[in-house]
C-alpha cells in the first residue's frame, strides 16, 4: 500500500503521517508512507486544503488532522 501525506511539512502534515504510519501498522498492513511537498504535485490531486490524505492514489481525505482510528476505517 502507498500512503502519501500531501503538504508544506507543517506540523499538521507530520502528525497526519503518524497518525496514517500508525493505523497501517495496527492493522499490519506494510504501507510506503511518503510526503509530497511539491505545490504542482498537490494541485494535480484537486488539493485545495493541506494536510491531504492520499491512498493508493485515491485521495481520502484533505484540510484535516484524521484520528487514527478514523484512517484505520479508510485502509480496511
Amino acid at each position: 500500500m502507498h500512503i502519501k501525506i500531501l503538504g508544506k511539512g507543517c506540523k499538521n502534515c507530520d502528525k497526519l503521517a503518524q497518525n496514517a504510519k500508525t493505523a497501517a501498522e495496527d492493522l499490519g498492513i506494510d504501507a510506503t508512507i511518503e510526503k509530497v511537498t511539491d505545490l504542482d504535485d498537490i494541485v494535480n490531486y484537486g488539493v485545495m486544503k493541506t494536510p491531504a490524505l492520499v491512498v493508493d492514489e485515491s485521495l481520502k481525505s484533505q484540510g484535516k488532522v484524521l484520528a487514527v482510528s478514523q484512517i484505520r476505517k479508510l485502509l480496511t
